[in-house]
This record gives structure tokens, sequence and C-alpha cells, in this order.
């Protein structure tokens, strides 16, 4: 009994340190994954989806909700308005994740967080991915020029004018070089598009 005592307050321990925590987690330092269930029925835990659970409460941080896609969609790299929050290089709250995902691969499926999906290929999924570290665990963020570069691509969804308004953003703090601008724009084939906007904030 004290054993198990002991190993369901490891579970809350691995959980509080890691927002979110699942039952491979639990595996991985030799407890047994039957506390998970135990623990959500005694209200200590909750699952917030399939595989996933958490601290009641504990993800409270903004970033809380892109732990969890890390967590579910490895091969996900956060694009498009939910990095530009994460840069903040927008005041817009997504009401979704947004992130890009290799062309052909696995389509995630998940009840929480709400996923907007874009689908890319070669050099265009794989350019200006950067790791961050929340929490603990790594979740891959295009960089703010690739962000930017992305946003005209992609001009359609997220609106030409937010996509200036990055742009802009991400000058006039000093995200994004216009070597990197360029560099990014090139990758994603909008540099004709962009170059316009590029030459004005010189």
């Amino acid at each position: 009994m004290e054993l198990m005592v002991k190993d369901k307050e490891r579970i809350l321990e691995i959980a509080g340190r890691l927002g979110v925590t699942t039952a491979a987690d639990v595996k991985s330092v030799g407890i047994s994954r039957n506390h998970l269930y135990e623990l959500c029925k005694a209200g200590k835990l909750e699952r917030t989806a399939r595989g996933l659970y958490r601290i009641p409460g504990a993800l409270s941080t903004e970033h809380g909700v892109l732990i969890e896609v890390a967590k579910r969609v490895p091969k996900g790299v956060v694009c498009l308005l939910s990095a530009l929050r994460f840069h903040d290089l927008t005041t817009q709250i997504p009401h979704e994740v947004w992130i890009t995902v290799p062309r052909g691969g696995w389509r995630p499926q998940m009840d929480y967080p709400p996923l907007n999906l874009t689908y890319v290929s070669g050099e265009a999924y794989a350019f200006g991915i950067r790791e961050h570290a929340v929490q603990g665990i790594a979740i891959k963020v295009y960089t703010p020029a690739k962000t930017v570069a992305d946003c005209f691509k992609f001009r359609n969804k997220v609106g030409l004018d937010v996509a200036i308004e990055a742009l802009r953003e991400a000058w006039r703090s000093r995200l994004a070089s216009m070597d990197d601008l360029a560099e990014a724009a090139r990758v994603c084939r909008v540099f004709t598009v962009m170059r316009p906007y590029l030459e004005a904030i010189v």
C-alpha cells in the first residue's frame, strides 16, 4: 500500500513538472499506468485527450495547449497564427492551434485542443524549425522569418493584413533581418509577393 501511494505521488510530481503526462512517461519510470486512472477517479488528475493527463488547472499558461500538441503530434510544427502569438508578433489569440505537418503523413485526430492543419513538404516543411523548451517539453516552432513568409504564402487563410502586420512587427522588433526574411520568402516561393512590402519597411 505504501508503495502504491509513493507511485501515485511520483505520478503527480511528473505531471506537475511536465504539465502533461502520458502512460509512456509513467511506464518509463516503472510505474503502472493503472494509477493514472485511479488518480483521475480521485480528481487529482484529469484526462484532457486520449492518453494525456494533467493536474486540474495546471495548464493555465498560454503555451499550455502547445505542450499537449507536441506530445500528440511530434512532427507538428507550430505555424502561422499560433507561431505569431508565440513570438509576440500579434495581439490575436487563436482559438485553434495552427500546426504544419508533412504532406502525405498521418492526420492527427484530437478532440482538444482544436487544430488548424497545414500540409507542406520538402524544404517548405523543414526550413526554419526551432525547438523551444516549455515546462521541459520540446515544442517545434517556425522562426519569425519563416512564420512571416508562411503568412504570405497562406494569405488566403490568415489574411493579407495579418501577413503585412507580422512582417512589420518582425522587422520592428528585430526578430528577423532582411536576409532572414528574403531567404524564407524564397523557400516559401513568395519572394515576388513579399518584395514590395520588404522594400517598404527598409
